[in-house]
């Protein structure tokens, strides 16, 4: 059986839709199907512009952020889809801490509904550090069906890591 590691925690009737899907060769026809287009946010000043009006609709009492961008170095096969840090200096004689988020590069050729929820989902950081129910919540709050979005995202994850038909290479 094949192993879907970035959807080992959804229920096996889900995982076995997938296997199917990818055992007739129809994985990416299903993806580009739900999702056929790419988002246009291409530049880290694109994805800062983007994602402080995200938060400027949904969280406009949150902390505020200091810079947004793409990273290669996140690795989603360790998870990190994306990540929030709050990086603390000593300035003079204050403690000043700059909040980051940061996208992998990977997303940059995804589809718009991924790269929001992904970012919905480091901007609910901002409120909620871990991930529990009221974290979710306010997923929800921001994109009301952010579940399946991430659950989509997983399978466009698998996607990508299938071996391309011979003569072809599906990931774009």
């Amino acid at each position: 059986m094949l192993p879907l590691k970035y959807l080992q925690a959804y229920p096996a009737t889900l995982q076995d839709k997938v296997r199917e899907l990818i055992a007739q060769e129809r994985l990416g026809e299903h993806l580009a199907t739900r999702y056929p287009l790419r988002h246009e946010v291409q530049s880290d000043k694109a994805l800062y512009a983007y994602t402080m009006a995200l938060k400027q609709q949904h969280l406009r009492n949150a902390p505020g952020i200091d810079k947004v961008l793409y990273d290669s170095k996140l690795d989603v096969v360790q998870r990190a889809l994306g990540l929030h840090t709050a990086i603390s200096r000593v300035q003079g004689g204050k403690l000043k801490a700059k909040k980051e988020i940061r996208v992998a590069a990977v997303f940059k050729a995804a589809p718009p509904e991924f790269l929001q929820m992904i970012v919905v989902h480091e901007l609910a950081h901002l409120k909620e550090i871990e991930h529990n129910k009221p974290f979710y919540q306010l997923c929800r709050y921001m994109l009301p069906d952010y579940h399946q979005l991430e659950f989509d995202l997983r399978v466009f994850l698998t996607w990508r890591e299938l071996p391309p038909p011979v003569g072809t290479d599906h990931r774009g």
